[in-house]
């Protein structure tokens, strides 16, 4: 974690704090009006997420403009956690607490003992510290086995031992909501929260307080608490008991991409660099369309389990993958410049399998249903991609007898050499590539073209192991 350094010119005493003119504001009112600030400016809330201008965005504003706590509803990567972490860039840069105190107590109104004791003792010498914004959140996954004092807190039978009373404030050790007091708590994947840890919250979100192992202490802690849920899981693994719902001010329902425009700007935006070592990867256009579309299709798809949902993850990772299985084709061939091609896409199988759920009634036809999925998001971007352009000529050239193969042992080479065979064929390949004369790049849309003709009915395709042949469907 980045260590910032507290700038020099910031007060050290609370006489200095309030000579400077430093006021205490709740923080949901410094939230507000930061998020006041940001829009005014025409300020996105947070950078980083897309799809979500004109549908998430503006109810989490208003949640932020209301002071409410939230709750993000939504299925498996649809970035819920990311906007929830995000949050602590609206907070003020730094915020000044108690020297010495463990929840971040406020030098103008301490709750804790320890704090109090200082301000009492110390008057205006009371030392001063200061917290950055990224100290100032809290997060912690919801398990079965979450108790109330990793929570809220408990007795620390050490400090008993060293001679404290049980009865003495000091005793206790402050579990995760009261240590972000003054910040932001979240808890991921809510439901999977025990019901009788639950109703341990219902105070922090009415009351403002936690009440410790039956301490006649109320401790009145400051947080804004945001929350994760998957919609299955109120009905499958867990619920979010009745009163605890109610106690949040707004629920976002979340949503994957609704474009394969924002699913691409997702991918160029989280995936790790395609080059390595030697090889340079060049990624076409039409290869990210298609990796794009097989996720947005796979969401629709009756042979995908809806309910577990398809990750923008699933995008990333097959980008990731088919950049490798390229690579590794270039370092056998001896190539340094690469572009992934159509005859890479088995490759998704790998990254595939673990992020989407086949529903199929027949044993052993998820590879075939895959296959299905990848094909059409192919045959989808060939069609936009060449709408318009006349194939006519290309196809009278296999009818006269040419025949071209593809596979992982064909170099770029060979793909290109078929331009000079078919001269018809270099214009729907510039449409393609947009004028890309890359030679990896011109080589994958060949290839790319060959199986478009072949998945619109106009080339035969004979496939065995890495390698396949396309011909006339005449021949």
């Amino acid at each position: 974690m980045t260590t910032h350094e507290v700038p020099a010119s910031l007060p050290t005493t609370l006489g200095a704090l309030r000579a400077s003119g430093w006021q205490s504001l709740p923080i949901k009112e410094e939230l507000r009006r930061n998020a006041v600030r940001n829009i005014s400016e025409g300020k996105p809330l947070f950078e980083g997420v897309m799809g979500y201008e004109d549908t998430v965005m503006p109810q989490l504003e208003n949640a932020l403009l209301a002071g409410h706590d939230v709750v993000f509803l939504g299925e498996r990567g649809q970035a819920k956690t990311r906007m929830i972490r995000s949050l602590t860039n609206l907070l003020d840069e730094w915020m000044p607490i108690v020297a010495g105190s463990e929840i971040n107590d406020d030098p103008y109104y301490p709750v804790s003992r320890h704090a109090k004791n200082a301000v009492a003792d110390n008057g205006d010498n009371t030392p001063i510290t200061w917290v950055h914004r990224s100290e100032r959140f809290g997060e912690k996954l919801a398990t079965p086995d979450t108790s109330i004092s990793d929570l809220i807190g408990e007795v620390d039978p050490i400090k008993v031992a060293e001679g404290r009373y049980l009865s003495d404030e000091l005793t206790l050790h402050y579990g995760l909501v009261p240590r972000t007091n003054r910040g932001i708590f979240a808890i991921n994947e809510l439901p999977d929260l025990s019901e009788r840890i639950q109703v341990g919250l219902l105070n922090v979100l009415e009351e403002r307080d936690v009440q410790i192992r039956g301490y006649k202490i109320s401790l009145p802690i400051d947080v804004l608490l945001v929350a994760s849920a998957n919609p299955e899981d109120y009905t499958n693994r867990g619920r979010i008991i009745t009163p605890l719902k109610d106690r949040f001010g707004s629920q976002i329902r979340t949503h994957y991409p609704l474009d394969v425009e924002t699913e691409i700007a997702i991918i160029r935006q989280e995936a790790r660099p395609a080059s390595i070592g030697d090889v340079s990867v060049t990624m076409p256009d039409f290869m990210e369309h298609i990796i794009a579309t097989f996720s947005q299709q796979a969401r629709s798809s009756s042979h995908v389990n809806q309910r577990s949902g398809v990750s923008v993850r699933l995008s990333v990772s097959n980008y990731e993958i088919l950049s490798a299985n390229a690579v590794r084709r270039a370092l056998r061939a001896g190539e340094r410049t690469v572009a992934p091609r159509v005859s890479d896409l088995d490759a998704l199988a790998a990254s595939t399998g673990g992020k989407v759920e086949i529903e199929s009634l027949e044993e052993g036809r998820e590879s075939q249903i895959l296959q299905q999925l990848i094909s059409q998001a192919v045959l989808t971007v060939y069609k936009e991609m060449t709408a318009g352009v006349s194939m006519a000529e290309v196809v009278t050239a296999f009818e006269q007898g040419t025949i071209a193969h593809v596979g992982e042992d064909v170099p770029s080479a060979d793909l290109i050499a078929l331009l000079a065979q078919i001269p018809s064929l270099q214009t729907p390949v510039t449409v393609v590539t947009g004028g890309d004369t890359t030679p990896a790049v011109v080589a994958s849309a060949v290839e790319f073209i060959l199986e478009g003709l072949h998945l619109t009915r106009r080339l035969n395709k004979d496939a065995s192991g890495a390698r396949a042949t396309y011909r006339s469907r005449s021949l």
